[in-house]
């Protein structure tokens, strides 16, 4: 009989510890579009597309860094157009890395432009991540 209680407390512990640790350690590329138009992320050798006022999330990108570039539609009856921002770039993944783009516009004097500003959940301060070295 105590060797079923031990088991059992065992068990119980150890549901405890791996119920408690952090289950999403998954790295995710959140883009939110509030342009006025669609806009398409080559990422990773695959086109994304996020019509406007959509959200989209690719889930489980493998560690590493990649670089991304965005392409944009122009609204009907625009005679120019610019972007600025994070349109494309580099973004580094380590673990239960997030990187939020979030696209915005403004339609001025049929001129179009497109925003775009980049965030993560990663340190980018620059500091060493592998500790203090000694001389």
């Amino acid at each position: 009989m105590r060797k079923h209680i031990g088991l059992i407390t065992v068990l119980f512990l150890f549901a405890f510890i791996f119920t408690s640790c952090e289950t999403d350690l998954e790295n995710k590329f959140t883009f939110q579009n509030y342009s006025a138009g669609k806009v398409l992320i080559n990422f990773r050798g695959s086109l994304h597309s996020v019509n406007a006022g959509a959200i989209y999330t690719i889930n489980k990108v493998p560690k590493g860094t990649y670089d991304y570039s965005t392409t944009y539609e122009v609204p009907f009856g625009t005679t120019g157009s610019s972007a600025q921002g994070a349109l494309d770039g580099t973004v580094e993944f380590k673990v239960s890395t997030r990187v939020l783009i979030v696209y915005s516009s403004t339609f001025n004097d049929s001129a179009y432009t497109i925003y775009a500003t980049i965030s993560s959940t990663d340190d980018l301060s620059g500091g060493d991540s592998e500790g203090p070295t000694f001389p």
